[in-house]
């Protein structure tokens, strides 16, 4: 079966991706902190994992935020130019000053993770079983800038639903591995980890893991991975969930590629995905072509804090407003301890440019085509469209994309970083989603 993303224009790439076309390996590497070492012939083994990093790192973590030589102010009154200086500068102040990592550390530490080895290369997961019988398996899957700390917030809900108001018929066993080159998972020492092998390993994860019936969800890299995972339908697989879902038809794409004008007969909803495609191309995109051409370039972010920072938290511009609202003091669906967490989590694993060297690895099976067009999946489909995303698929596009749409949603409000920003909503979405693949009783 076709494992290939189709669009008309390589620098089109989306917010996560170029194009795939055939699978391939990688050599691999140790993860961080295992509790034990894996010893000859234990590549299938599942051990135990736990977070711990030297204070040493942490205060050399604050040493460096606290040398941080300042560009100049912006030279305009909007983000226009980029992160604004006042809003990089209030991060900075509560990174060095008030924030406390190990509260973090001690949230995944509760967690139940695990290292096992795929294909060569250590892949950390946190897998959490719930109590209910008849549980769904789950596999969710982060993007970029993104971290397991994304989907912190969403697993006691889903795990254990009856005090969050939700029925024990909904309850998933949750499986949230970290993307290869990302947070605790082994550093690729060669090209080869992309959607397409990365989605076989997710496969065979779910397989070590004793699960013969599955779903799984993503969004940004984690919606590339799904997708390929149902082009490639392993068994067990029942059908998938995204949030940044892949549905702009070969039209809408070509008159983006070449500049030309909206056809004339899009609806509201589809002109409203439309406008926000062409402000994304036009103004957004800058970090994808920089981490698909010349990742290795980008060694400032590996040697400064506060430059990761800047350039993580710029990914998108509806998320970039959120989080400078959220320094400026306002209440949002995140916390600044949230996107610090996340910041952080970059910064201690030094996966500033192992997880920016996906991209690239990406664009070098390229057949052209791009991240957020048809791929032409078959199993059943799931799509929570959320207004703040990078363009709101439209329940038309999503209708011709997935020929087995067994849920669309357009949701009041959430983003990009659906799970984190806004768990409640995303938890209810994925018990409504999944609730005609799971078996009767």
């Amino acid at each position: 079966m076709s494992e290939e993303i189709s669009h008309p224009r390589r620098r089109f790439l989306g917010t996560a991706a170029m194009t795939i076309g055939a699978a391939s390996g990688a050599a691999g590497a140790f993860g961080l902190f295992p509790e034990r070492p894996a010893e000859a012939g234990e590549g299938r083994e599942i051990r135990p994992f736990r977070v711990n990093f030297p204070d040493d790192a942490l205060v050399d973590l604050r040493r460096r935020i606290a040398a941080t030589r300042w560009p100049d102010k912006e030279t305009v009154a909007d983000p226009s130019q980029g992160v604004q200086l006042a809003t990089v500068q209030q991060l900075a102040r509560y990174w060095q000053a008030d924030y406390d990592w190990r509260k973090a550390e001690a949230r995944l530490n509760a967690l139940p993770q695990f290292i096992t080895e795929i294909d060569g290369l250590d892949i950390h997961f946190i897998h959490v079983r719930s109590k209910h019988e008849n549980a769904l398996p789950l596999i969710v899957t982060h993007g970029w800038p993104g971290s397991i700390i994304e989907q912190l917030k969403i697993i006691g809900p889903l795990t254990d639903p009856t005090p969050h108001g939700a029925s024990a018929s909904d309850a998933f066993h949750v499986v949230i591995p970290s993307l290869p080159g990302y947070g605790f998972s082994g550093k690729p020492t060669a090209p080869g980890w992309t959607p397409v092998s990365i989605a076989k390993a997710w496969a065979a994860l779910m397989q070590r893991l004793t699960y013969t019936k599955y779903v799984a969800q993503g969004g940004d890299w984690g919606n590339a991975v799904s997708e390929i995972m149902a082009l490639q339908e392993p068994p067990g697989l029942l059908g998938i969930h995204t949030n940044m879902a892949a549905t702009v038809p070969a039209n809408i794409s070509k008159a983006l590629a070449f500049h030309e004008a909206p056809p004339a007969d899009l609806t509201a909803e589809e002109r409203n995905a439309w406008d926000q495609l062409v402000d994304f191309y036009g103004n957004g995109l800058a970090y994808a072509l920089e981490m698909s051409n010349r990742p290795q370039t980008l060694t400032g972010i590996a040697d400064s804090p506060v430059g990761l920072a800047a350039w993580m938290i710029d990914h998108d511009i509806r998320s970039y407003k959120l989080i400078a609202r959220v320094f400026d003091g306002k209440t949002e669906g995140l916390t600044r301890d949230d996107i610090l967490d996340n910041i952080t989590l970059y910064w201690l694993t030094n996966t500033a440019i192992s997880s920016a060297r996906l991209y690239w690895d990406t664009t070098q099976i390229s057949n052209g085509a791009g991240f957020f067009d048809v791929r032409g999946v078959k199993i059943p489909v799931a799509v929570s469209a959320f207004p703040d995303e990078i363009y709101a698929a439209p329940r038309s596009w999503a209708e011709r994309a997935y020929p087995k749409l067994i849920h669309y949603n357009k949701l009041d409000k959430g983003g990009h970083f659906a799970a984190w920003e806004q768990p409640e909503i995303f938890c209810a979405e994925m018990r409504a989603a999944f609730r005609p693949l799971r078996q009767p009783t």
